[in-house]
């Protein structure tokens, strides 16, 4: 009886302390309490990661050697979001959608506090955005846009590809040619720089009776297809007077076979050649007459994420939705060192 009286009181002892137990885990915590998991303050705006943590970011962004521009916005990028400056990220590069899509998946599920996004495609992201916002990530985009409600993300430091298209435009259509008969070489296809720097060119076209495409054909930035593109013109026996290529390495690739076949261009040329980005060879190039024109595309906006992301941190909204890094066209006849110094990457 004495065993089995002892081994009441014991157990009686062990409920009673799981009771207490229990009831210490449903009690709310303490507000005063610190925590490395804070709760969002409303259901749109996830909150600040706590004071002195890292701040985890996701970063997709395309090949760095689709180009100069990417090089440069790449290194910039990484340059930035290191320990030193406050956090802990995670890189990926590919001009692929679909993987660029699966990797930001993986990286929400990863419960990264924000997804810095440079998208190979303006479409296909709606399932991406929907669930970072139910998993509290937020979505900034930099560099390219994409086709989704403002909603979505919660801010954009890009450039105005449409504005670049047409400054572009604008300017060709001052030169004042009898004929405009033209080498358009795309850039990859479905991106926010293609898309814009293609549709002004597209709508002069389609209006002007004067306008011709001689050629129109994608290099996907890339600068030996944009040679093999040129070339195959020139084989052809077309006559063209406009090289309009939608970044530097394509023009460059175009230039190469014009020069391969004793084709004069430039300022005093039989060709006028167009570039875009903001490469310093490029800009040279335009400097010293061989190109006429370059539309700058300015790929450092590292600085301006930062500050996008240490406001939000601190709990202060964007004052602008879209930010457009800012930009401009450079023509042979006026540009300076001074450009090529201050706006080469």
């Amino acid at each position: 009886m004495k065993k089995i009286s002892c081994l009441l009181v014991a157990l009686c002892m062990v409920l009673a302390l799981a009771a207490c137990s229990g009831n210490d885990t449903q009690q709310p915590a303490d507000n005063n309490t610190p925590s490395n998991t804070q709760q969002p303050a409303d259901d749109n705006q996830p909150a600040a990661p706590a004071s002195g943590d890292l701040i985890t970011v996701g970063v997709i962004n395309n090949d760095p050697n689709e180009s100069g521009y990417r090089t440069a916005n790449d290194k910039a990028m990484r340059d930035m979001f290191t320990e030193a400056n406050g956090y802990k990220a995670t890189f990926f590069n590919n001009n692929d959608a679909a993987q660029q899509i699966a990797t930001a998946q993986q990286m929400i599920q990863d419960e990264v506090d924000f997804l810095l996004l440079s998208p190979a495609s303006t479409t296909g992201w709606d399932t991406v955005l929907q669930d970072a916002q139910a998993a509290g990530t937020q979505v900034i985009l930099f560099d390219r846009m994409l086709e989704a409600d403002e909603s979505m993300y919660v801010a954009a430091v890009v450039s105005d590809m449409p504005a670049e298209g047409k400054t572009a435009v604008d300017w060709l259509a001052a030169q004042g040619l009898e004929e405009y008969n033209i080498v358009h070489i795309q850039g990859l296809m479905g991106t926010d720089a293609q898309v814009g720097r293609t549709g002004a060119l597209d709508e002069k076209v389609a209006a002007e009776a004067n306008w011709n495409y001689v050629t129109q054909q994608t290099a996907s930035w890339d600068e030996e297809t944009a040679r093999t593109i040129t070339q195959s013109v020139i084989d052809g026996g077309k006559p063209f007077n406009v090289i309009y290529a939608e970044n530097n390495g394509m023009a460059r690739g175009a230039v190469a076979a014009l020069d391969a076949n004793g084709i004069t261009h430039g300022k005093d040329g039989d060709v006028i050649v167009m570039g875009f980005d903001s490469d310093t060879w490029a800009m040279e190039a335009v400097l010293s007459g061989s190109w006429n024109y370059m539309g700058l595309c300015n790929p450092l906006q590292a600085e301006t994420v930062d500050s996008i992301i240490k406001d939000l941190a601190a709990g202060k909204a964007p004052a602008q939705k879209i930010i457009y890094t800012p930009e401009q066209g450079f023509d042979a006849a006026t540009i300076t060192q001074a450009d090529v110094d201050t706006y080469g990457t």
